[in-house]
């Protein structure tokens, strides 16, 4: 698949927001042709395995904003034979919560106690086996969007009944997480491959820091505690290009809260002093040249993971 000379490139999004630009300039630098590829346009034709149209990139960008695009043509183009960053595993298993707290817990990766159930009656019952304060979460979402912070049963039983009354698939599964006590700040970190490149501490006085919601970012130094879980936690994920959010607990360490498989890192550039952009590149281009579990500096058993995701077989 690897085309003589320079690679060719395809880019999977769905609008063009900042990192999309700072991508494309850092690619553009590296003097790769780059094609975009407009997800609202998209229309794949997924019985034809032998003639598609996405055969001669050597590795395509997924920068989706809407989970299910983003997953289902990750799953389409890696059947077909298609070197993706990052894969339809990665972004089964991180985009989805439970799925996430799930492969976390089978690799031994400390994280928030989290209980899931499937009623409201039960519901109730794992957030009081918790205790309050807990927090509900829905199963797939960014940004802290929904995101609801239980104090006790009156607003434990109001909250679940407007979950049921959505209505949608996602919120009749009740995601519940242990409240955890954070300094004021939580831990953004990137992780590029086998590197765990940079980090900061996302700060507010609200107790959902993302950025996006107004919190303040500063450097946070990578030492080798964080690198390490974060390390394990990206594998366990699937490995590739992620961004994880992490909790100080003061008795437990280091927990790791989430893993996002499409990242946002323009507020980490400056305060990290980190080109993220140029190691995304970095790590794309080894895809495309080497494989997905040679560019994840996976020994052979690590060959599992990629053979799962259906990467291994276009690289051979």
């Amino acid at each position: 698949m690897n085309s003589p000379g320079k690679p060719r490139v395809g880019v999977l999004y769905s609008r063009v927001r900042v990192e999309e630009k700072l991508l494309f300039e850092a690619f553009e630098r590296r003097g790769v042709t780059l094609d975009l590829i407009d997800d609202q346009k998209l229309i794949f034709d997924i019985t034809d395995v032998d003639n598609h149209p996405y055969k001669h990139y050597d590795v395509i960008v997924e920068r989706c904003i809407n989970h299910s695009r983003a997953l289902y043509s990750l799953k389409i183009l890696n059947d077909q034979g298609v070197k993706t960053v990052n894969t339809a595993l990665c972004a089964d298993i991180c985009g989805n919560k439970l799925m996430t707290t799930s492969a976390l817990a089978a690799a031994r990766v400390p994280q928030p106690k989290a209980l899931v159930a499937y009623t409201a009656e039960s519901a109730i019952e794992a957030i009081e086996r918790l205790g309050y304060p807990a927090v509900l979460k829905p199963t797939v979402g960014s940004w802290g969007r929904l995101l609801s912070k239980v104090n006790d049963r009156d607003a434990a039983e109001t909250i679940l009944e407007h979950k049921e009354t959505l209505g949608s698939y996602h919120h009749s599964i009740f995601y519940i997480q242990e409240y955890v006590k954070k300094p004021g700040r939580d831990i953004r970190a990137f992780q590029v491959g086998p590197e765990t490149i940079c980090a900061i501490y996302r700060t507010s006085p609200n107790w959902i820091t993302n950025t996006a919601r107004g919190g303040s970012s500063s450097n946070c130094p990578v030492t080798p505690e964080l690198a390490d879980i974060c390390t394990r936690a990206a594998r366990a994920c699937g490995g590739g290009v992620v961004a994880l959010d992490l909790f100080e607990d003061p008795e437990r360490g280091l927990l790791v809260n989430e893993v996002n498989y499409t990242m946002e890192f323009r507020n980490s550039i400056a305060p990290t002093n980190v080109n993220i952009p140029e190691r995304m590149v970095d790590f794309c281009l080894k895809v495309a040249a080497d494989g997905w579990a040679a560019a994840n500096g996976w020994p052979d058993e690590g060959r599992r993971l990629a053979s799962i995701s259906l990467t291994e077989g276009a690289s051979a």
